[in-house]
């Protein structure tokens, strides 16, 4: 049983040196995740947990093999001749029809206020007509 107990702390302590190399190699912008002040205290204090979760989460992602023979790193982007081919507008305000049916709908929105403008200061004249009409003179006793 002391044989078997040895043997994992023996694996623990080879899996939190060999985590903790690692993430002191790995530069800082590769980094995932969390800062690596973060890393080394997380394998440092929570062993086994620590290391494994560098492993899985904190490590640079791989390199993939793309089917022309190149290599994409991830979060390298794609370089400006593989960029793929644009498809129309990318947003509405890049859309020349888009913004033609804009222009029309702010001019119908101007004629509309124009109209709404014109029926308020009717009706408020009307009202000033009617208040006038209906006050009594005024009583000097």
């Amino acid at each position: 049983m002391i044989r078997l107990y040895s043997l994992f702390a023996l694996l623990d302590l080879a899996l939190l040196v060999v985590a903790l190399i690692d993430c002191l190699a790995t530069e800082e912008f590769a980094i995932r995740a969390l800062p690596r002040v973060v890393w080394v205290l997380l394998i440092l204090l929570f062993s086994p947990i620590g290391p494994i979760a560098w492993f899985i989460a904190g490590r640079p992602a791989r390199p993939v093999r793309l089917s022309n023979g190149t290599t994409w790193r991830p979060g390298s982007g794609f370089p400006e001749s593989e960029r793929p081919a644009r498809r129309g507008p990318l947003a509405p305000d890049d859309d020349p029809e888009f913004l033609r049916g804009l222009a029309a709908s702010r001019r119908e929105d101007a004629e509309l206020m124009r109209k709404w403008e014109a029926d308020l200061r009717r009706r408020e004249a009307d009202l000033r007509r009617r208040e006038a009409a209906v006050e009594p003179p005024d009583d000097q006793n």
